[in-house]
């Protein structure tokens, strides 16, 4: 089950979910506008699963940045989200995919118990400006079933992310 947009706003206000920094003229029906951060970590070379990557990180300025196609850009939310009761997901929106930037496409799950700044997976599909700040996606949140298994305290792999987080893939292989 969803939570509407007024339910997302008392479970704020109780401490059941957490948005930081929140405005509540986020608020949408049944999600929260989530926002780019200022911070960009961009591919520098080829990916390989086995070993980490490179990347070269920078810093977004007021002015912006443009994404280009066929980089791999990983950014951050502007918000740090957490909640002990509910899951997330994150998705993009209508106002970026039109723009034709892709957001986050392969792991917008956010397990009950996480509690980061969301790492961004952004593709470009021709050359476009974005600033950070800007409302870049969605976020819902989803009633779970079932006994609470915090995602933090099972020691998950992603779980102590810091900034735009890269794959640890290469950890398999050691």
């Amino acid at each position: 089950m969803i939570l509407t947009g007024p339910a997302i706003a008392d479970a704020v206000a109780c401490g059941d979910i957490v948005i930081d920094p929140f405005d509540p003229a986020c608020l949408s029906p049944n999600a929260y506008d989530w926002h780019l951060g200022n911070e960009l970590r961009i591919a520098a070379g080829p990916l390989d699963a086995a070993r980490p990557s490179r990347f070269i990180e920078r810093r977004i300025p007021p002015t912006g940045v443009v994404l280009q196609p066929g980089r791999l850009y990983l950014g951050t939310t502007a918000e740090h989200t957490a909640s002990t009761r509910y899951a997330q997901l994150l998705n993009g929106d209508h106002g970026t995919g039109s723009l034709g930037v892709f957001v986050h496409v392969s792991a917008p799950l956010g397990h009950q118990g996480h509690a980061i700044r969301w790492t961004l997976e952004i593709r470009a599909a021709q050359p476009v400006r974005v600033y950070p700040g800007m409302c870049f996606g969605k976020l819902v949140f989803l009633n779970v079933c079932g006994e609470l298994a915090s995602y933090q305290q099972r020691g998950a792999k992603y779980a102590a992310t810091v900034g735009a987080g890269t794959s640890r893939l290469f950890e398999e292989f050691s």
